[in-house]
């Protein structure tokens, strides 16, 4: 009953251990995709996607959503490159659709306006980490991308929520509950937050966030749960309640290091640590990879998909060339921007389910995310490295350079 989950958090173990000592240069969920396509029915049969490990990739992607959310902070996203970050999204957005049209015309995807929703976006959670290992989040080049990448979370999440719910009511309607749904979020959040700034509550949440009881954890995942559940019952996708949940608790708590100083970390180590790997070892389960080497067509389609991202989100970055200086750090900003797997996933994943993306196009689209994850962010890494090497050099201002 338990073996595909037991299978599945062995993977979980062993995917770091194995990128650290092969020296792999891309990240976790990668190695736990991979490895959950080899456990899977695909090559050795030995899991399946059953009960208990669909449940757990179910809250792992819960957990994935919320700590996205919480990774949208105001006071990294204010900022010069601000309406630069806005105009680039709105063009990469537009070739979006028109590329989704160009591939509804040729026969490749049923749903353009599907199809566009998932390529304008960028994987925030993956791109922010490489940032901070090369000493560029701190520079105009991490600055432009974190604001791209967030604005490129947000509205592909909330498109998806919205536009392609199972419920399957008309747009008027679905608006209509999605105001009505932000309202009442809005309403708890605050409450919640204003409840906190009570003195017994305070003093009891600052008693028992350190002991047995993590009472902050055990919040969050509350708030987590509650607004997951709270979006499904509005016909909207739980997912906008997870990435909400953890928006609202960025939005209304800032500066968590003065309240609890280990606060998101303690979450991370919940999420990264326990949960979310779950949600990639069973995509990688119930991939049918399969159909890239017996269909000629399907593997086509992954190098089509990679290119289309390249137009769609690497392009744009060419409204950057002004702030950044350069086109090797544009180039750069581009990449990072272009760095996108976990929309690609449950994009495709409503999309399968409501018939309106093949099989096959969900494994090419997985597919071209996964290269897209390993080449972009070390390429886009090593040009933003050499730029700040290059400034250092002729006088600049010496700053933190990657060690890869």
């Amino acid at each position: 009953m338990l073996t595909s989950a037991a299978l599945a958090s062995a993977i979980a173990l062993l995917s770091p251990l194995l990128i650290r000592a092969c020296r792999l240069p891309f990240p976790d969920v990668v190695v736990l995709i991979v490895l959950g396509i080899v456990v899977g029915p695909q090559v050795l049969g030995w899991a399946t996607l059953d009960g208990p490990l669909k449940v757990l990739s179910l809250v792992g992607l819960s957990f994935l959503l919320f700590l996205a959310g919480l990774e949208v902070e105001p006071r990294r996203i204010a900022g010069p490159g601000l309406p630069l970050a806005v105009i680039a999204f709105g063009c990469s957005f537009g070739l979006a659709l028109l590329t989704g049209e160009v591939l509804q015309i040729f026969g490749v995807v049923k749903s353009p306006l599907l199809i566009g929703v998932i390529l304008s976006a960028t994987a925030l959670g993956i791109v922010l980490p490489v940032l901070q290992d090369s000493g560029q989040l701190d520079r105009p080049l991490g600055g432009i991308v974190v604001t791209a990448a967030s604005i490129a979370e947000v509205v592909p999440i909330l498109l998806l929520s919205v536009l392609f719910s199972e419920e399957g009511v008309d747009l008027g309607s679905q608006l209509t509950l999605l105001g009505a749904f932000l309202a009442l979020i809005v309403a708890a959040a605050l409450t919640v937050f204003g409840l906190e700034k009570w003195s017994w509550i305070n003093r009891t949440l600052l008693a028992l966030q350190d002991t047995t009881a993590q009472i902050r954890i055990r919040a969050a995942v509350a708030l987590l749960m509650g607004f997951a559940a709270l979006a499904a019952s509005f016909g909207l996708e739980a997912i906008l309640g997870s990435f909400l949940a953890g928006a609202a608790v960025s939005l209304l708590d800032p500066h968590p290091e003065r309240t609890h100083s280990q606060f998101h970390s303690k979450l991370q180590a919940v999420g990264f640590g326990a949960l979310i790997p779950y949600f990639f070892v069973a995509t990688g389960i119930t991939l049918n990879v399969r159909s890239l080497v017996n269909d000629p067509a399907t593997l086509a389609r992954v190098p089509l998909f990679l290119a289309a991202v390249v137009v769609v989100r690497v392009f744009p970055a060419v409204f950057y060339r002004r702030l950044l200086g350069s086109w090797p750090t544009t180039l750069a900003a581009g990449l990072y921007q272009g760095t996108t797997l976990s929309i690609p996933i449950i994009g495709g994943t409503i999309g399968v389910s409501l018939g309106v993306i093949r099989p096959s196009n969900f494994v090419a689209l997985v597919a071209s995310g996964l290269i897209a994850v390993i080449v972009f962010p070390s390429l886009a890494a090593r040009l933003g490295s050499r730029r700040a090497a290059t400034h250092v050099t002729s006088g600049g201002t010496p700053g933190k350079v990657a060690v890869r």
